[in-house]
Protein backbone atom coordinates (compact mmCIF):
# COMPACT_ATOMS: atom_id res chain seq x y z
CA UNK A 1 0.00 0.00 0.00
CA UNK A 2 2.83 2.35 0.87
CA UNK A 3 4.55 1.80 -2.50
CA UNK A 4 1.21 2.27 -4.31
CA UNK A 5 0.59 5.56 -2.55
CA UNK A 6 4.12 6.67 -3.36
CA UNK A 7 3.59 5.81 -7.03
CA UNK A 8 0.35 7.78 -7.13
CA UNK A 9 1.95 10.76 -5.43
CA UNK A 10 4.95 10.59 -7.76
CA UNK A 11 2.69 10.37 -10.82
CA UNK A 12 0.68 13.37 -9.66
CA UNK A 13 3.86 15.35 -9.01
CA UNK A 14 5.20 14.47 -12.46
CA UNK A 15 1.94 15.55 -14.08
CA UNK A 16 1.93 18.87 -12.26
CA UNK A 17 5.60 19.39 -13.04
CA UNK A 18 5.04 18.74 -16.75
CA UNK A 19 1.98 20.98 -16.79
CA UNK A 20 3.98 23.85 -15.33
CA UNK A 21 6.61 23.53 -18.05
CA UNK A 22 4.06 24.00 -20.82
CA UNK A 23 4.15 27.24 -22.74
CA UNK A 24 2.04 29.91 -21.06
CA UNK A 25 -1.21 30.21 -23.01
CA UNK A 26 -2.60 33.39 -24.47
CA UNK A 27 -6.00 34.37 -23.09
CA UNK A 28 -8.88 35.93 -25.04
CA UNK A 29 -11.79 36.65 -22.71
CA UNK A 30 -14.92 37.81 -24.54
CA UNK A 31 -17.77 39.09 -22.39
CA UNK A 32 -21.05 40.52 -23.62
CA UNK A 33 -23.57 42.43 -21.52
CA UNK A 34 -26.90 40.78 -20.62
CA UNK A 35 -26.61 37.87 -23.08
CA UNK A 36 -28.91 35.21 -21.66
CA UNK A 37 -27.92 31.64 -22.42
CA UNK A 38 -31.42 31.13 -23.90
CA UNK A 39 -30.17 33.23 -26.84
CA UNK A 40 -27.14 31.03 -27.53
CA UNK A 41 -27.92 28.05 -29.73
CA UNK A 42 -25.58 25.57 -28.03
CA UNK A 43 -27.80 26.10 -24.96
CA UNK A 44 -31.14 26.64 -26.72
CA UNK A 45 -31.75 26.68 -30.47
CA UNK A 46 -35.31 28.04 -30.47
CA UNK A 47 -34.51 31.77 -30.59
CA UNK A 48 -31.52 32.20 -32.90
CA UNK A 49 -28.40 30.50 -34.19
CA UNK A 50 -24.98 31.53 -32.84
CA UNK A 51 -22.55 29.34 -34.80
CA UNK A 52 -19.37 31.06 -33.65
CA UNK A 53 -20.09 30.90 -29.92
CA UNK A 54 -21.24 27.32 -30.54
CA UNK A 55 -17.88 26.62 -32.17
CA UNK A 56 -16.07 27.46 -28.92
CA UNK A 57 -18.31 24.99 -27.08
CA UNK A 58 -17.88 22.33 -29.74
CA UNK A 59 -14.08 22.68 -29.71
CA UNK A 60 -13.93 22.80 -25.93
CA UNK A 61 -16.45 22.80 -23.10
CA UNK A 62 -19.89 24.17 -22.33
CA UNK A 63 -20.68 24.81 -18.67
CA UNK A 64 -24.32 24.16 -17.75
CA UNK A 65 -24.20 25.49 -14.19
CA UNK A 66 -22.25 28.71 -14.51
CA UNK A 67 -23.52 31.41 -12.14
CA UNK A 68 -22.96 35.05 -11.25
CA UNK A 69 -22.55 36.10 -7.61
CA UNK A 70 -24.35 39.47 -7.95
CA UNK A 71 -26.44 39.82 -11.10
CA UNK A 72 -25.79 43.40 -12.18
CA UNK A 73 -23.27 44.93 -14.58
CA UNK A 74 -20.54 46.74 -12.64
CA UNK A 75 -20.42 44.38 -9.63
CA UNK A 76 -20.04 41.39 -11.93
CA UNK A 77 -17.05 43.03 -13.61
CA UNK A 78 -15.42 43.81 -10.27
CA UNK A 79 -15.80 40.17 -9.20
CA UNK A 80 -14.22 39.06 -12.50
CA UNK A 81 -11.15 41.23 -11.94
CA UNK A 82 -10.58 40.57 -8.24
CA UNK A 83 -11.86 37.05 -7.63
CA UNK A 84 -13.62 38.46 -4.54
CA UNK A 85 -17.27 38.91 -3.61
CA UNK A 86 -18.83 42.37 -3.87
CA UNK A 87 -18.70 43.10 -0.15
CA UNK A 88 -14.90 42.66 -0.19
CA UNK A 89 -14.00 44.29 -3.51
CA UNK A 90 -16.12 47.29 -2.54
CA UNK A 91 -18.42 47.45 -5.55
CA UNK A 92 -21.90 46.31 -4.53
CA UNK A 93 -24.03 48.12 -7.11
CA UNK A 94 -23.76 50.36 -10.15
CA UNK A 95 -23.50 53.52 -8.05
CA UNK A 96 -20.20 52.45 -6.48
CA UNK A 97 -16.76 53.27 -7.91
CA UNK A 98 -14.22 50.50 -8.33
CA UNK A 99 -11.09 50.78 -6.18
CA UNK A 100 -8.50 50.34 -8.93
CA UNK A 101 -5.60 50.08 -6.48
CA UNK A 102 -6.57 46.59 -5.35
CA UNK A 103 -5.07 43.36 -6.65
CA UNK A 104 -6.53 42.07 -9.90
CA UNK A 105 -5.63 39.16 -12.13
CA UNK A 106 -4.39 41.41 -15.02
CA UNK A 107 -1.87 43.00 -12.63
CA UNK A 108 -0.65 39.57 -11.56
CA UNK A 109 -0.44 38.35 -15.16
CA UNK A 110 1.71 41.38 -16.05
CA UNK A 111 4.03 40.49 -13.19
CA UNK A 112 4.31 37.03 -14.73
CA UNK A 113 5.34 38.19 -18.19
CA UNK A 114 1.98 38.79 -19.87
CA UNK A 115 1.00 41.71 -22.07
CA UNK A 116 -2.52 42.74 -21.04
CA UNK A 117 -5.30 44.64 -22.80
CA UNK A 118 -8.82 45.82 -21.99
CA UNK A 119 -11.12 46.86 -24.87
CA UNK A 120 -14.79 47.83 -24.77
CA UNK A 121 -17.22 48.28 -21.91
CA UNK A 122 -15.48 48.98 -18.59
CA UNK A 123 -18.33 50.53 -16.55
CA UNK A 124 -16.37 50.81 -13.29
CA UNK A 125 -15.96 54.64 -13.19
CA UNK A 126 -12.30 54.56 -12.12
CA UNK A 127 -9.54 54.29 -14.72
CA UNK A 128 -8.39 50.81 -15.75
CA UNK A 129 -5.18 49.62 -14.07
CA UNK A 130 -3.09 46.53 -14.69
CA UNK A 131 -3.30 46.84 -18.47
CA UNK A 132 -0.54 47.63 -20.95
CA UNK A 133 -3.23 48.83 -23.33
CA UNK A 134 -6.79 49.92 -22.74
CA UNK A 135 -9.47 51.55 -24.84
CA UNK A 136 -12.87 51.78 -23.17
CA UNK A 137 -16.37 53.13 -23.64
CA UNK A 138 -17.61 55.77 -21.24
CA UNK A 139 -20.28 54.30 -18.96
CA UNK A 140 -22.66 52.13 -20.94
CA UNK A 141 -21.37 53.45 -24.24
CA UNK A 142 -23.46 53.88 -27.38
CA UNK A 143 -24.48 51.36 -30.01
CA UNK A 144 -23.47 53.59 -32.92
CA UNK A 145 -20.47 55.86 -33.54
CA UNK A 146 -18.96 55.42 -30.08
CA UNK A 147 -16.33 57.49 -28.33
CA UNK A 148 -13.45 55.48 -26.87
CA UNK A 149 -11.25 56.70 -24.05
CA UNK A 150 -7.61 55.74 -23.51
CA UNK A 151 -4.49 57.12 -21.86
CA UNK A 152 -3.75 59.33 -24.86
CA UNK A 153 -7.23 60.89 -24.89
CA UNK A 154 -10.60 60.28 -26.53
CA UNK A 155 -11.62 59.53 -30.09
CA UNK A 156 -14.96 58.97 -31.80
CA UNK A 157 -15.33 56.22 -34.40
CA UNK A 158 -17.98 55.81 -37.08
CA UNK A 159 -19.79 52.51 -37.26
CA UNK A 160 -21.49 49.91 -35.10
CA UNK A 161 -19.92 49.56 -31.68
CA UNK A 162 -19.79 45.75 -31.61
CA UNK A 163 -17.81 45.79 -34.87
CA UNK A 164 -15.54 48.61 -33.69
CA UNK A 165 -14.69 46.86 -30.41
CA UNK A 166 -13.57 43.86 -32.45
CA UNK A 167 -11.62 46.11 -34.82
CA UNK A 168 -9.72 47.51 -31.84
CA UNK A 169 -9.09 44.03 -30.45
CA UNK A 170 -7.62 42.86 -33.75
CA UNK A 171 -5.51 46.02 -33.96
CA UNK A 172 -4.06 45.19 -30.55
CA UNK A 173 -3.26 41.64 -31.64
CA UNK A 174 -1.52 42.92 -34.75
CA UNK A 175 0.70 45.34 -32.80
CA UNK A 176 1.34 43.30 -29.62
CA UNK A 177 4.72 42.16 -28.38
CA UNK A 178 5.14 38.75 -30.03
CA UNK A 179 7.71 37.74 -27.43
CA UNK A 180 5.12 37.76 -24.65
CA UNK A 181 1.93 35.80 -24.03
CA UNK A 182 -1.09 38.07 -24.01
CA UNK A 183 -4.32 38.39 -22.08
CA UNK A 184 -6.98 40.43 -23.86
CA UNK A 185 -10.38 41.28 -22.38
CA UNK A 186 -12.96 42.09 -25.07
CA UNK A 187 -16.10 43.48 -23.41
CA UNK A 188 -19.07 44.15 -25.67
CA UNK A 189 -21.79 46.67 -24.87
CA UNK A 190 -24.37 44.54 -26.66
CA UNK A 191 -26.97 43.27 -26.08
CA UNK A 192 -27.65 45.73 -23.22
CA UNK A 193 -30.91 47.69 -23.19
CA UNK A 194 -31.92 49.80 -25.10
CA UNK A 195 -31.39 47.30 -27.86
CA UNK A 196 -30.16 48.86 -31.11
CA UNK A 197 -29.38 46.34 -33.86
CA UNK A 198 -26.80 46.99 -36.57
CA UNK A 199 -28.22 48.43 -39.77
CA UNK A 200 -27.57 45.17 -41.64
CA UNK A 201 -29.74 43.22 -39.19
CA UNK A 202 -32.64 45.65 -38.68
CA UNK A 203 -34.97 43.39 -40.69
CA UNK A 204 -33.31 40.08 -39.80
CA UNK A 205 -36.03 38.74 -37.50
CA UNK A 206 -39.07 40.65 -38.75
CA UNK A 207 -40.70 37.47 -40.06
CA UNK A 208 -39.85 35.37 -37.02
CA UNK A 209 -42.40 34.71 -34.29
CA UNK A 210 -40.55 33.93 -31.09
CA UNK A 211 -42.09 31.30 -28.80
CA UNK A 212 -43.70 32.81 -25.72
CA UNK A 213 -42.26 31.32 -22.50
CA UNK A 214 -44.60 29.17 -20.43
CA UNK A 215 -44.21 31.56 -17.50
CA UNK A 216 -44.86 34.72 -19.53
CA UNK A 217 -48.11 35.51 -17.71
CA UNK A 218 -46.84 34.51 -14.28
CA UNK A 219 -49.15 35.82 -11.52
CA UNK A 220 -46.48 35.48 -8.77
CA UNK A 221 -49.10 33.84 -6.56
CA UNK A 222 -46.55 32.55 -4.02
CA UNK A 223 -44.07 35.46 -4.43
CA UNK A 224 -46.19 38.62 -4.61
CA UNK A 225 -44.05 40.78 -2.28
CA UNK A 226 -40.80 39.83 -4.01
CA UNK A 227 -41.16 38.76 -7.65
CA UNK A 228 -44.51 40.52 -7.93
CA UNK A 229 -43.35 43.88 -6.60
CA UNK A 230 -40.84 44.99 -9.25
CA UNK A 231 -40.70 47.21 -12.32
CA UNK A 232 -39.25 45.00 -15.03
CA UNK A 233 -42.26 43.55 -16.80
CA UNK A 234 -42.35 43.53 -20.58
CA UNK A 235 -45.87 44.92 -20.46
CA UNK A 236 -44.38 48.07 -18.91
CA UNK A 237 -41.61 48.56 -21.46
CA UNK A 238 -41.70 51.97 -23.14
CA UNK A 239 -43.45 52.27 -26.48
CA UNK A 240 -40.98 55.09 -27.09
CA UNK A 241 -37.52 54.18 -25.81
CA UNK A 242 -37.93 50.38 -25.97
CA UNK A 243 -40.28 49.86 -28.93
CA UNK A 244 -38.89 52.91 -30.79
CA UNK A 245 -42.32 54.16 -31.91
CA UNK A 246 -43.14 57.71 -32.89
CA UNK A 247 -45.36 59.76 -30.54
CA UNK A 248 -47.94 60.42 -33.23
CA UNK A 249 -48.39 56.65 -33.64
CA UNK A 250 -48.67 55.52 -30.05
CA UNK A 251 -50.42 58.58 -28.65
CA UNK A 252 -51.66 57.86 -25.14
CA UNK A 253 -51.65 54.12 -25.69
CA UNK A 254 -49.22 53.10 -22.95
CA UNK A 255 -50.50 49.67 -21.99
CA UNK A 256 -50.79 48.75 -18.32
CA UNK A 257 -47.71 50.66 -17.27
CA UNK A 258 -49.27 54.09 -16.95
CA UNK A 259 -47.91 57.28 -18.51
CA UNK A 260 -44.30 56.17 -18.96
CA UNK A 261 -43.40 57.77 -22.24
CA UNK A 262 -41.13 60.72 -23.05
CA UNK A 263 -41.84 63.74 -25.20
CA UNK A 264 -39.27 63.08 -27.92
CA UNK A 265 -38.27 59.39 -27.76
CA UNK A 266 -36.46 59.27 -31.06
CA UNK A 267 -33.89 61.82 -29.91
CA UNK A 268 -32.31 59.09 -27.79
CA UNK A 269 -31.60 57.02 -30.89
CA UNK A 270 -31.24 59.50 -33.71
CA UNK A 271 -28.94 62.15 -32.30
CA UNK A 272 -25.82 60.00 -32.66
CA UNK A 273 -26.54 58.52 -36.11
CA UNK A 274 -24.97 59.57 -39.37
CA UNK A 275 -27.28 60.63 -42.21
CA UNK A 276 -26.90 57.24 -43.89
CA UNK A 277 -27.60 55.35 -40.67
CA UNK A 278 -30.56 57.61 -39.88
CA UNK A 279 -32.14 56.99 -43.26
CA UNK A 280 -32.02 53.20 -42.79
CA UNK A 281 -33.21 53.53 -39.18
CA UNK A 282 -36.24 55.63 -40.09
CA UNK A 283 -37.16 53.38 -42.99
CA UNK A 284 -37.29 50.42 -40.60
CA UNK A 285 -38.94 51.83 -37.48
CA UNK A 286 -41.32 54.29 -39.12
CA UNK A 287 -43.02 51.40 -40.87
CA UNK A 288 -43.31 49.47 -37.58
CA UNK A 289 -44.65 52.56 -35.85
CA UNK A 290 -47.36 53.10 -38.47
CA UNK A 291 -48.39 49.44 -38.37
CA UNK A 292 -48.68 49.66 -34.60
CA UNK A 293 -51.01 52.66 -34.85
CA UNK A 294 -53.27 50.76 -37.24
CA UNK A 295 -53.33 47.63 -35.07
CA UNK A 296 -54.85 49.41 -32.04
CA UNK A 297 -53.61 46.82 -29.53
CA UNK A 298 -54.38 46.59 -25.83
CA UNK A 299 -54.16 44.20 -22.88
CA UNK A 300 -52.44 40.85 -23.41
CA UNK A 301 -52.21 41.37 -27.17
CA UNK A 302 -50.23 44.56 -26.63
CA UNK A 303 -47.92 42.78 -24.16
CA UNK A 304 -47.30 39.95 -26.62
CA UNK A 305 -46.59 42.48 -29.37
CA UNK A 306 -44.04 44.21 -27.13
CA UNK A 307 -42.41 40.84 -26.45
CA UNK A 308 -41.94 40.11 -30.15
CA UNK A 309 -40.49 43.58 -30.80
CA UNK A 310 -38.16 43.25 -27.81
CA UNK A 311 -36.88 39.85 -28.92
CA UNK A 312 -36.37 40.91 -32.54
CA UNK A 313 -34.10 43.79 -31.59
CA UNK A 314 -32.38 41.82 -28.84
CA UNK A 315 -31.69 38.82 -31.08
CA UNK A 316 -30.26 41.05 -33.81
CA UNK A 317 -27.82 42.56 -31.29
CA UNK A 318 -26.80 39.06 -30.18
CA UNK A 319 -26.28 37.94 -33.77
CA UNK A 320 -23.82 40.80 -34.30
CA UNK A 321 -21.91 39.74 -31.19
CA UNK A 322 -21.69 36.21 -32.58
CA UNK A 323 -20.41 37.52 -35.92
CA UNK A 324 -17.62 39.33 -34.13
CA UNK A 325 -16.72 36.33 -32.01
CA UNK A 326 -16.22 34.60 -35.36
CA UNK A 327 -13.93 37.38 -36.55
CA UNK A 328 -11.64 36.86 -33.54
CA UNK A 329 -11.65 33.09 -33.96
CA UNK A 330 -10.75 33.49 -37.63
CA UNK A 331 -7.89 35.84 -36.73
CA UNK A 332 -6.46 33.29 -34.29
CA UNK A 333 -6.70 30.63 -36.99
CA UNK A 334 -5.05 32.81 -39.62
CA UNK A 335 -2.14 33.68 -37.33
CA UNK A 336 -1.67 30.09 -36.12
CA UNK A 337 -2.55 31.10 -32.55
CA UNK A 338 -5.51 28.79 -31.97
CA UNK A 339 -3.72 25.93 -30.19
CA UNK A 340 -1.88 28.29 -27.84
CA UNK A 341 -4.85 30.45 -26.87
CA UNK A 342 -7.57 30.03 -24.25
CA UNK A 343 -10.81 31.51 -25.57
CA UNK A 344 -13.75 32.13 -23.25
CA UNK A 345 -17.15 33.53 -24.12
CA UNK A 346 -19.51 34.60 -21.36
CA UNK A 347 -21.84 37.39 -20.28
CA UNK A 348 -21.68 39.56 -17.19
CA UNK A 349 -24.90 37.85 -16.05
CA UNK A 350 -28.00 36.20 -17.42
CA UNK A 351 -31.12 37.99 -18.66
CA UNK A 352 -34.89 37.48 -18.79
CA UNK A 353 -36.25 36.98 -22.28
CA UNK A 354 -39.92 36.95 -21.32
CA UNK A 355 -39.70 34.38 -18.53
CA UNK A 356 -42.04 35.45 -15.71
CA UNK A 357 -43.09 38.29 -18.00
CA UNK A 358 -39.75 40.03 -17.49
CA UNK A 359 -36.75 41.63 -19.12
CA UNK A 360 -33.58 42.58 -17.13
CA UNK A 361 -31.76 40.55 -14.42
CA UNK A 362 -30.92 41.14 -10.66
CA UNK A 363 -32.87 38.27 -9.09
CA UNK A 364 -31.34 35.04 -7.86
CA UNK A 365 -33.88 33.19 -10.01
CA UNK A 366 -32.38 30.98 -12.69
CA UNK A 367 -32.54 33.14 -15.82
CA UNK A 368 -30.54 36.00 -14.28
CA UNK A 369 -28.36 33.85 -12.03
CA UNK A 370 -27.24 31.61 -14.91
CA UNK A 371 -24.31 32.97 -16.87
CA UNK A 372 -23.43 31.42 -20.26
CA UNK A 373 -19.90 30.06 -20.33
CA UNK A 374 -18.07 28.25 -23.13
CA UNK A 375 -14.31 27.73 -23.28
CA UNK A 376 -11.69 26.13 -25.46
CA UNK A 377 -7.95 25.55 -25.22
CA UNK A 378 -6.93 22.86 -27.75
CA UNK A 379 -3.59 22.09 -26.05
CA UNK A 380 -5.29 20.99 -22.84
CA UNK A 381 -9.10 20.83 -23.13
CA UNK A 382 -10.67 17.95 -25.03
CA UNK A 383 -13.47 18.98 -27.41
CA UNK A 384 -17.21 18.43 -27.05
CA UNK A 385 -17.27 18.48 -23.27
CA UNK A 386 -20.33 19.39 -21.22
CA UNK A 387 -19.71 20.21 -17.58
CA UNK A 388 -22.43 20.27 -14.92
CA UNK A 389 -20.38 21.44 -11.95
CA UNK A 390 -21.17 24.75 -10.26
CA UNK A 391 -18.72 27.41 -11.46
CA UNK A 392 -18.86 31.14 -10.73
CA UNK A 393 -17.63 34.43 -12.12
CA UNK A 394 -15.64 34.42 -8.88
CA UNK A 395 -13.54 31.65 -10.45
CA UNK A 396 -12.28 33.46 -13.54
CA UNK A 397 -9.35 35.23 -11.87
CA UNK A 398 -7.85 32.14 -10.19
CA UNK A 399 -8.45 30.08 -13.33
CA UNK A 400 -6.47 32.47 -15.52
CA UNK A 401 -3.66 32.62 -12.96
CA UNK A 402 -3.60 28.83 -12.78
CA UNK A 403 -3.22 28.47 -16.54
CA UNK A 404 -0.47 31.11 -16.47
CA UNK A 405 1.32 29.13 -13.73
CA UNK A 406 1.13 32.20 -11.52
CA UNK A 407 0.56 32.16 -7.78
CA UNK A 408 -3.09 32.59 -6.76
CA UNK A 409 -3.42 34.99 -3.81
CA UNK A 410 -5.18 33.55 -0.80
CA UNK A 411 -7.34 36.70 -0.76
CA UNK A 412 -9.11 35.47 -3.91
CA UNK A 413 -12.27 33.61 -2.94
CA UNK A 414 -12.84 31.72 -6.17
CA UNK A 415 -11.25 28.47 -7.35
CA UNK A 416 -9.57 27.53 -10.58
CA UNK A 417 -11.88 25.33 -12.62
CA UNK A 418 -8.94 24.04 -14.65
CA UNK A 419 -9.10 20.85 -12.62
CA UNK A 420 -12.65 20.18 -13.82
CA UNK A 421 -11.51 19.76 -17.42
CA UNK A 422 -10.14 16.35 -18.45
CA UNK A 423 -9.76 15.46 -14.76
CA UNK A 424 -12.02 14.46 -11.89
CA UNK A 425 -12.26 16.74 -8.88
CA UNK A 426 -14.47 15.17 -6.20
CA UNK A 427 -13.68 18.08 -3.89
CA UNK A 428 -15.48 20.64 -6.05
CA UNK A 429 -18.25 22.84 -4.57
CA UNK A 430 -21.79 21.53 -4.47
CA UNK A 431 -23.38 24.87 -3.52
CA UNK A 432 -22.94 28.55 -4.32
CA UNK A 433 -23.58 31.82 -2.49
CA UNK A 434 -25.31 34.89 -3.98
CA UNK A 435 -25.90 38.43 -2.74
CA UNK A 436 -27.67 41.34 -4.47
CA UNK A 437 -27.68 44.87 -2.98
CA UNK A 438 -29.21 47.48 -5.30
CA UNK A 439 -32.32 48.52 -3.35
CA UNK A 440 -34.00 50.94 -2.72
CA UNK A 441 -31.88 53.13 -4.99
CA UNK A 442 -31.50 52.12 -8.60
CA UNK A 443 -34.06 50.87 -11.10
CA UNK A 444 -36.55 48.02 -11.09
CA UNK A 445 -37.03 47.80 -7.29
CA UNK A 446 -35.74 44.28 -6.79
CA UNK A 447 -35.39 43.78 -3.03
CA UNK A 448 -32.02 43.09 -1.49
CA UNK A 449 -31.50 39.38 -1.07
CA UNK A 450 -28.94 36.65 -0.57
CA UNK A 451 -29.12 32.90 -0.81
CA UNK A 452 -27.71 29.49 -1.52
CA UNK A 453 -28.14 27.30 -4.58
CA UNK A 454 -27.28 23.61 -4.65
CA UNK A 455 -27.77 21.27 -7.59
CA UNK A 456 -31.38 20.71 -6.53
CA UNK A 457 -32.51 23.45 -4.14
CA UNK A 458 -32.44 27.21 -3.86
CA UNK A 459 -33.04 29.13 -0.63
CA UNK A 460 -33.35 32.93 -0.81
CA UNK A 461 -33.75 35.52 1.94
CA UNK A 462 -35.16 38.93 0.95
CA UNK A 463 -34.33 41.62 3.52
CA UNK A 464 -33.96 45.36 4.14
CA UNK A 465 -37.62 46.50 4.23
CA UNK A 466 -39.03 42.95 4.15
CA UNK A 467 -38.20 39.63 5.82
CA UNK A 468 -39.22 36.93 3.36
CA UNK A 469 -37.76 33.50 2.69
CA UNK A 470 -38.27 31.50 -0.49
CA UNK A 471 -37.38 27.88 -1.25
CA UNK A 472 -37.49 26.21 -4.64
CA UNK A 473 -37.17 22.54 -5.51
CA UNK A 474 -35.46 22.88 -8.90
CA UNK A 475 -36.05 19.25 -9.78
CA UNK A 476 -39.82 19.45 -9.34
CA UNK A 477 -40.20 23.14 -10.13
CA UNK A 478 -37.46 24.27 -12.55
CA UNK A 479 -39.43 27.42 -13.44
CA UNK A 480 -39.47 28.52 -9.78
CA UNK A 481 -43.20 29.18 -9.62
CA UNK A 482 -43.94 27.56 -6.28
CA UNK A 483 -42.29 28.86 -3.12
CA UNK A 484 -42.32 25.84 -0.77
CA UNK A 485 -40.56 27.49 2.17
CA UNK A 486 -43.59 27.00 4.44
CA UNK A 487 -44.41 23.50 3.19
CA UNK A 488 -43.95 21.04 6.13
CA UNK A 489 -42.54 18.45 3.72
CA UNK A 490 -39.50 20.68 3.23
CA UNK A 491 -38.88 21.65 6.85
CA UNK A 492 -35.72 19.53 7.14
CA UNK A 493 -34.44 20.84 3.82
CA UNK A 494 -34.95 24.41 5.04
CA UNK A 495 -33.08 23.67 8.24
CA UNK A 496 -30.17 22.06 6.39
CA UNK A 497 -29.94 24.85 3.80
CA UNK A 498 -30.02 27.58 6.45
CA UNK A 499 -27.10 25.90 8.20
CA UNK A 500 -25.17 25.63 4.97
CA UNK A 501 -26.02 29.22 4.08
CA UNK A 502 -24.64 30.34 7.42
CA UNK A 503 -21.44 28.39 6.74
CA UNK A 504 -21.03 30.04 3.33
CA UNK A 505 -21.55 33.50 4.80
CA UNK A 506 -18.82 32.79 7.33
CA UNK A 507 -16.55 31.29 4.68
CA UNK A 508 -16.89 34.32 2.40
CA UNK A 509 -16.85 36.80 5.31
CA UNK A 510 -20.28 38.24 4.54
CA UNK A 511 -21.80 38.32 8.01
CA UNK A 512 -22.99 41.81 8.87
CA UNK A 513 -25.23 43.37 6.26
CA UNK A 514 -28.96 43.11 6.99
CA UNK A 515 -29.70 46.85 7.03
Amino acid sequence: IGMGSLALATGSALFNSCRKKLKKPNIVFIMSDDHGEQAISCYNDELLQTPNIDRIAREGVRFNNSFVTNSICAPSRAVLLTGKYSHLNGLRDNLDTFDNSQTTFPKLLRQNGYQTAMIGKWHLKSEPTGFDFWKILKGQGQYYNPTFHQKQGSKQYTGYTTDIITDQAIDFLQTRDNEKPFCMLVHHKAPHRNFMPPIKYLDKFEDKKFPIPDTFFDDYSTRKKTAGDTDMRIEDMYLSLDMKLNPEDYGKQTGTGGLREVADPQTYYKENLTEEQLQAWNAHYDKISQEFAEADLSGKELTKWKYQRYLRDYAACCLSVDDNVGRLLDYLDDKDLTDDTIVIYTSDQGFYLGEHGWYDKRFMYEESLSMPLVMRYPREIDPKQVNDEIVLNLDFAPTFLDYANAEIPNTMQGRSFRTLLNENNPDWRDAMYYHYYEYPHGWHFVKRHYGIRTHRYKLIHFYNDVDIWELYDLKKDPDELNNVYNDPQYSEIVKELKNRLKELRIKYRDNNFET
